[in-house]
């Protein structure tokens, strides 16, 4: 017998047996629903993952720990928030609202971000997913060496290219803009 369910619904108790899989998210002892969708129970060794599918048989909502392609649309002085475009390989049909805070952007020196040499609107990134603590958006982080800007767009309208961790310079003016620029890894690196 087929269960539906929809975003927010408990489905059962987060206990060694069950763990929380796609579609889904862990919040006070208990495993919910974060997309509408048929519960199905996958047997992985000695536990069981608790998943929600949709009617296309696959999720469309990011789970924490997946990489995002996400594009910057907002940069404040304590966060920045963005659309989220794509899920690991997975295009997404409506984009979904993601959030960094200030504290997220860098794993180290903290105190020292300034959110505007890091991150400017149009920017696309790549973001890990935190989980989930706010119902109105994704919570996600560029505090990794392989997170961050992957594609700026100059003043004078070409596409910048990383020259440090922190630097991007146009190609055609020689001028160089602050950016958290990922180190991209080739898959078969």
């Amino acid at each position: 017998m087929a269960v539906y369910c929809l975003p927010g619904n408990r489905i059962c108790l987060a206990e060694n047996k069950y763990i929380s899989g796609p579609g889904t998210y862990e919040r006070k002892g208990y495993i919910h629903a974060s997309i509408a969708g048929i519960v199905n129970l996958n047997k992985k060794e000695s536990s069981i993952v608790v998943e929600v599918l949709t009617n296309k048989g696959q999720n469309t909502v990011p789970t924490p720990g997946d990489v995002v392609t996400a594009e910057v649309t907002l940069v404040t002085q304590r966060f920045i928030r963005c659309n989220i475009l794509c899920i690991k390989d997975t295009p997404l049909e409506k984009k979904l609202r993601g959030m960094i805070k200030k504290e997220d952007i860098r794993a180290t020196e903290k105190d020292k971000i300034e959110i505007h040499k890091c991150f400017r609107p149009g920017d696309i990134i790549l973001a890990r997913v935190l989980p989930i603590k706010e119902l109105q958006s994704y919570q996600l982080t560029t505090a990794e060496n392989e997170l961050g800007v992957v594609i700026a767009q100059g003043e004078a309208g070409a596409q910048l290219v990383p020259v440090s961790w922190t630097e991007m310079q146009c190609p055609i003016t020689y001028a160089k803009e602050f950016r958290k620029v990922a180190k991209v890894v080739p898959e078969d690196a």
